[in-house]
């Protein structure tokens, strides 16, 4: 029985070094190899011209590149593309395309499926087959660049971690990428134009700032009310408003960087006057600012959108109590939604 190549981005430059010193070759090809996997974006050693062919087989004997492919693309009357991306096991995952006039924003997916239960979310209902390896998240986030530069003449200005899965319970794997597209040696972008959205994970939000990441920090809140989050949320049981508002300082202390809410209103659910009331006394806690997104329902059960007389109310709270509130409409409205909220996100978290 063939024993299954092991993948090659899984090596580190310093372990692609050793390997040719150890195969009698010079470390330096190893320099050359990782430039081609990462900045280059090879997706055969065929592809790397300057490596010679007796390498390239050597090299082709012991690894494979598992390389994504894009499935399918389906394109919105508004710009939106949404990526069904299939890996080198056959599952699938999604990813999207979000342009506006002044920026494009890669939205990525961190799990097949989600290891949380958000009743609101499709992805939710699809069990969590597994994590994203670091490259699989690379590979998205350069199959949109990609695809910016072709159809709008300039490069991805944005990520957001927005997509299927609970990034933070992937969280060495989101790290290693996000390293990666920020390293010189990667991508090269620069942190600052990196959103991670979590649904809210007390500890490991506390592990991001011992970490000291760069990046932007957004939280799915939904509901400022225990009770109605975790009606929403049922996993939120387990993380209490109170465990959450302390990791966000604990955040904020380290960091001084300022959170954003993701806070979709729905009717019947989080549209009374308490539960604006208990939204603002949250976001005093920690500096902050609120996107209130449009919700686009995945089918005709309780989650549906409020009436804009609610956003408006939210809204003069918000701006009345000095936060910073903006509402997010849905984007490709007309492709198939079967993400849930991915393509809900704009790219200014």
């Amino acid at each position: 029985m063939q024993t299954e190549k092991r993948d090659i981005r899984a090596l580190t430059k310093e372990q692609l070094r050793d390997f040719f010193a150890a195969n009698g070759d010079k470390a330096f090809r190893g320099d050359q190899v990782y430039e081609w996997l990462w900045s280059k974006g090879a997706h055969s050693f065929d592809d790397m011209t300057n490596v010679a062919k007796s390498t390239r087989q050597m090299l082709e004997d012991n690894f494979a590149i598992n390389h994504i492919s894009v499935d399918q693309m389906q394109r919105s009357s508004d710009g939106t593309v949404k990526n069904a991306v299939r890996l080198h096991d056959g599952l699938v995952v999604e990813s999207v395309l979000i342009p506006t006039e002044t920026r494009t924003t890669a939205c990525v997916s961190s799990q097949v499926g989600c290891s949380l239960d958000c009743n609101f979310c499709a992805t939710a209902r699809l069990k969590r087959m597994r994590n994203l390896n670091p490259d699989e998240i690379y590979d998205q986030v350069v199959a949109i660049d990609n695809e910016s530069r072709r159809t709008h003449n300039r490069p991805l200005s944005n990520i957001v971690f927005m997509g299927m899965g609970e990034p933070l319970m992937n969280y060495n794997n989101v790290i290693k990428a996000i390293d990666k597209i920020t390293s010189p040696e990667g991508l090269g972008m620069s942190p600052k134009r990196i959103t991670l959205s979590t649904s809210g994970i007390p500890k490991m939000i506390k592990k991001l700032a011992d970490d000291g990441v760069k990046f932007k920090l957004a939280v799915s809140l939904h509901s400022a009310i225990d009770e109605v989050r975790s009606s929403i949320m049922p996993f939120s049981e387990n993380f209490p408003l109170k465990e959450l508002r302390e990791a966000l300082q604990y955040w904020y202390s380290k960091t001084k960087s300022r959170i954003t809410y993701e806070y979709v209103v729905w009717k019947g659910i989080n549209d009374r006057k308490e539960d604006i009331d208990a939204l603002v006394k949250f976001c005093r806690y920690v500096p902050c600012k609120v996107n209130l997104i449009e919700y686009n329902p995945i089918d005709d059960g309780e989650f549906q959108q409020a009436d804009p007389e609610v956003i408006d109310a939210y809204i003069r709270a918000l701006e009345r109590n000095d936060i910073v509130a903006k509402v997010r409409r849905s984007r490709g409205k007309d492709i198939d939604a079967a993400c849930g909220q991915l393509a809900n996100k704009e790219s200014d978290a």
